[in-house]
C-alpha cells in the first residue's frame, strides 16, 4: 500500500482567523493549519467538520442527491520529477531507464529492517511528465543525475531537496553531503549486447564456460562412422534461450530436449545439442579468441562465462573455472571493463576464482557493462544499503531553460535512480477538472476535514437515512496528493459498504489503485461505480491543458487494473476541446485506446468555461494558439459558458457513431437526468457548494 512518508520539519501550527476560510466558518472547527517544506507555498487547514454528507440542490441537473468532499482545493501540483534518461533499478538487477517503465513494473525501492535499511521489491503505481527547470547534480565518482530542484535524494543527514525553497526553509543538498546508494560512475563506457562481437564474446564463454563439444568415431561392419557433437546443459531458461538464439542468428540450428529431472537435491535442465558436423564445427570457430578482441567482445565473454561458471551469493561475486586460458580472459576482460578483481588461490581441484571486488558499486558495474542473461544471480532485493562508493556531492549546477521530466510513484515511497536512494513522487489526484476558478488559493490554501469518516459514521447511523447513492469527486478530487497522507478514502469507502450505501467515485488521480482490493470487497455488499476523467489524448496537448495531471497513459492503465478487478468502468471523454481534439481521427484514437483499457461506458461533453476559468483559459490560448482565438470568441462571447447547443448537437452526431463502433456505451452530459427544472451551479444550501460536473 502507499505510503507518504514526508517528515513534518519545520511545520507551523498556528490560530487561523475565520476570514482565511471563507465559507467555511460556521460549518468546520478549524484545528490548525501547517506549511511545511515540503509544499512550498501551500498550507493545509485540518478542520473538524460538522458535516459529511453533502445535499445536491434539487435544482441540480447531477444523477445523485449525496456527496462526500473529504478535501477542499486541490494539492495536485507536483514538484519532483527526474530526466527520463535516469536509470531505475529492477528487481532483476538490472538498471532501466525511468522512459521505458511503466505502471505494474516492479522494480527495487527500500524500507528499514532492523538496524539496516535495505533493498526490497515495490511496484511503479503512477508515472507522469511534466516540465520545469532541472538541475545536474554531480558526484565524487563521476554519477551525475538530473532533476528538479525539489527532487529529494537520501543522504547520511536524511532527505534533501536538490535546492533550497525560494521562500521558507527546507533541507537541501550542499557540496560534501554524500548520497545513499552505490552510484553508476562517469557516463563513459557503454556496450552494445545487440552487436555481432557482444554476441560472439557471449557464445565464447558460456560454450567454453560450461558446454561440451565431442568429435570422435567408431567402427561399424561397413565403415568406420564419425561423431560430432554439441550439447549445452543450463538449468537457466535465460541463459539457454539467449544462447540458443545467438546460435541461430550465426545460422547454427540446434534442438532442445529434456537433460535431468528435478529432485530433491537439484534443479531440472534442458539442453540444446546438435549432432551436423558442419554446425559443430561452425561452433567451434564462433567461440575462438579473436586476434584482438575489443570491448564488446569481452564484456560479452564475460556476461556469458558468469552465466555459466559465475556465482553472487551473499555479496560476493565470483567465477570459477581451472582452464588457465579461460582465467586469463576473465582478468583481461576485468581489466578492459576498469571493473576492479582478485584471482584467488587454486584450490586443491585445480579451480581458480576471479572475485570481483569493491563492494555494490563494482558489483554493478560488472552487471552493467556485461549484460549477463541469468536473473537469480542478479538480485539486490535484502541487500543492505550501504554506501562504499565515494557519493560526496561535488556539484550542482542549473540547466538552461526548462526540460522536460518524468517521476513516478511507488509502494515504497522511494526508487532506486543511477544508483542513489531517490524519493519518490506522491501519487497525483488533481482537481476534478482542471478547475482554477478558485485562483491561487484553491491551489495553496487545501482544508483537510480530518475527521471526516467519524462524522459520516454517524450521519449514516441515523433513522432517517434513505441509503442514496453518494459520489465522490464532485467538487475536489478525492485521490489528490494530501490523500497519500491523510488516508481518508478507505475510512469513507468502508463506512459506506458496512452501511449498505451505494458509492461512486470519479477521479483522475491513479492513487485510487491503492484502494482497489477494498473497493472489491465493498462492491460485495453494495454498488461502486468507478469512474475517470481521461480527455487528452494528445500528450504535447495534454501536458499544455492538464501540466499537474497524471499522463493519459497512467489513467488508462489504471482504467485496466479497475476492469481487471471487476469493475465497469466508466471514462469522462470531457472536456471535447473545438478544433483541437472534436476532429474523428482525434476522437476515434481516444476511443480506441479506451476501449482497450477496458473501460465500457463513455461520457462525453464539449468544453465548460466557467467565469472564472475563463479569462485563465483564454489568457493560455493566446500564448498557445492564438489562432483559435478569434473561434473561441464566437463559441464563447461574453459572458457564455457552454458551446452553443448547434455545436453540441453536432459533437453528438459525430462522436454517437464511433463510440458504438467501439463497442462502448454512450452518454452525453446532457443526459443527467433532470430531476427539478435545470438551474445550472445553483449555490448550495448544504455545506458544499454544488457539483460541478464539466471541466473549464
Amino acid at each position: 500500500m502507499f505510503e507518504w512518508s514526508m517528515r513534518w520539519q519545520g511545520q507551523k501550527v498556528g490560530d487561523v482567523d475565520a476570514a482565511a476560510l471563507p465559507g467555511l466558518e460556521d460549518r468546520t472547527s478549524i484545528l490548525r493549519s501547517v506549511t511545511t517544506p515540503e509544499f512550498a507555498g501551500m498550507t493545509f487547514h485540518e478542520v473538524l467538520s460538522k458535516s459529511a454528507l453533502n445535499h445536491v440542490p434539487g435544482a441540480s441537473r447531477m444523477p445523485f442527491a449525496w456527496t462526500i468532499n473529504p478535501y477542499r482545493g486541490c494539492s495536485h501540483a507536483c514538484v519532483y520529477c527526474v530526466s527520463p534518461d535516469t536509470l531505475i533499478l529492477c528487481t532483476d538487477g538490472r538498471q532501466r531507464p525511468l522512459r521505458d517503465l511503466e505502471i505494474g513494473d516492479e522494480i527495487l525501492g527500500t524500507e528499514k529492517q532492523g538496524d539496516y535499511r535495505r533493498y526490497v521489491k515495490t511496484t511503479i503505481k503512477a508515472k507522469w511528465a511534466t516540465r520545469k527547470r532541472a538541475y545536474r547534480v554531480t558526484l565524487a565518482d563521476g554519477t551525475q543525475l538530473v532533476a528538479s530542484g525539489d527532487h529529494r535524494f537520501l543522504t547520511e543527514r536524511g532527505w534533501k531537496h536538490v535546492v533550497a525553497a525560494e521562500k521558507g526553509q527546507r533541507p537541501y543538498l550542499t557540496t560534501n553531503n554524500r548520497l545513499m546508494g552505490f552510484g553508476i560512475g562517469a557516463a563513459g563506457m557503454k556496450i552494445d549486447p545487440s552487436s555481432l562481437d557482444y554476441r560472439r564474446g557471449y557464445l565464447a564463454g558460456m560454450i567454453r564456460g560450461d558446454g561440451m563439444i565431442f568429435h570422435g568415431s567408431y567402427p561399424s561392419p561397413t565403415r568406420t562412422r564419425e561423431i560430432h557433437m554439441f550439447r549445452l546443459a543450463l538449468i537457466d531458461e535465460e541463459a539457454l534461450a539467449r544462447t540458443e538464439g545467438y546460435l541461430e542468428e550465426e545460422g547454427v540450428p540446434t534442438r532442445r530436449r529434456p537433460f535431468a529431472q528435478a529432485s530433491d537435491t537439484r534443479s531440472a535442465a534442458d539442453a540444446i545439442h546438435t549432432a551436423a558436423r558442419r554446425h559443430v564445427e561452425s561452433i567451434e570457430t564462433l567461440i575462438q579468441t579473436p586476434s584482438t578482441p575489443n570491448t564488446d567482445w569481452y564484456s560479452g565473454f564475460l556476461g556469458g562465462v558468469f552465466d555459466a561458471e559465475g556465482s553472487c551469493s551473499r555479496g560476493v561475486l565470483r567465477i570459477s573455472n581451472k582452464d588457465a586460458d579461460i582465467i586469463d580472459l576473465i582478468e583481461r576482460g576485468m581489466q578492459e571493463l576498469g571493473v576492479p578483481y582478485r584471482l584467488e588461490a587454486p584450490r586443491g581441484s585445480g579451480v581458480r576464482s576471479v572475485r570481483v571486488i569493491g563492494g555494490l558499486p563494482s558489483r554493478q558495474r560488472f552487471f552493467a557493462l556485461t549484460a549477463p542473461a541469468i536473473t537469480r544471480k542478479m538480485s539486490l532485493e535484502g541487500t543492505a544499503v550501504k554506501s562504499v562508493a565515494d557519493l560526496r556531492v561535488m556539484g550542482i549546477e542549473p540547466l538552461d531553460g526548462e526540460m522536460d521530466l518524468l517521476d513516478i510513484t511507488t509502494g515504497t515511497g522511494d526508487f532506486v535512480a543511477n544508483g542513489v536512494i531517490s524519493h519518490n513522487c506522491f501519487a497525483r489526484g488533481t482537481h476534478e477538472y482542471l478547475d482554477l476558478d478558485g485562483g491561487a488559493d484553491f491551489d495553496s490554501q487545501i482544508v483537510v476535514k480530518v475527521n471526516v469518516v467519524e462524522v459520516l459514521e454517524k450521519e449514516l447511523r441515523r433513522g432517517s437515512w434513505q441509503h442514496e447513492t453518494v459520489a465522490l469527486g464532485t467538487n475536489t478530487d478525492p485521490y489528490q496528493r494530501a490523500e497519500g497522507r491523510y488516508k481518508l478514502m478507505p475510512g469513507i469507502i468502508e463506512a459506506l459498504a458496512r452501511s449498505g450505501t451505494p458509492m461512486s467515485i470519479l477521479t483522475k488521480g491513479t492513487l485510487i489503485r491503492r484502494d482497489i482490493p477494498l473497493l472489491v470487497k465493498a462492491a460485495e455488499r453494495v454498488p461502486v461505480d468507478v469512474q475517470m476523467s481521461i480527455a487528452m489524448y494528445d500528450d504535447e496537448l495534454q501536458k499544455a491543458i492538464e501540466p499537474g495531471a497524471p499522463t493519459t497513459q497512467a489513467r488508462l492503465d489504471t482504467v485496466r487494473a479497475l476492469a481487471d478487478a471487476g469493475f465497469r468502468v466508466t471514462v469522462f471523454l470531457m472536456p471535447i476541446m473545438p478544433h483541437m481534439t472534436d476532429s474523428v481521427a482525434a476522437v476515434d484514437d481516444a476511443l480506441k485506446r479506451i476501449k482497450a483499457a477496458g473501460a465500457r461506458t463513455v461520457i462525453y461533453g464539449a468544453l465548460h468555461l466557467r467565469p472564472g476559468v475563463k479569462p485563465w483559459f483564454f489568457r493560455w490560448l493566446e500564448e498557445a494558439r492564438p489562432d483559435l482565438v478569434s473561434s473561441y470568441r464566437g463559441l464563447y462571447p461574453g459572458a457564455s459558458a457552454e458551446a452553443p447547443k448547434a455545436y453540441r448537437q453536432w459533437l453528438a452526431k459525430r462522436v454517437r457513431p464511433l463510440i458504438r463502433l467501439h463497442g462502448l456505451d454512450a452518454r452525453h452530459e446532457d443526459d443527467y437526468p433532470q430531476r427539478v427544472r435545470p438551474v445550472r451551479f445553483a449555490p448550495s444550501t448544504a455545506s458544499e457548494p454544488a457539483p460541478q460536473p464539466m471541466l473549464f
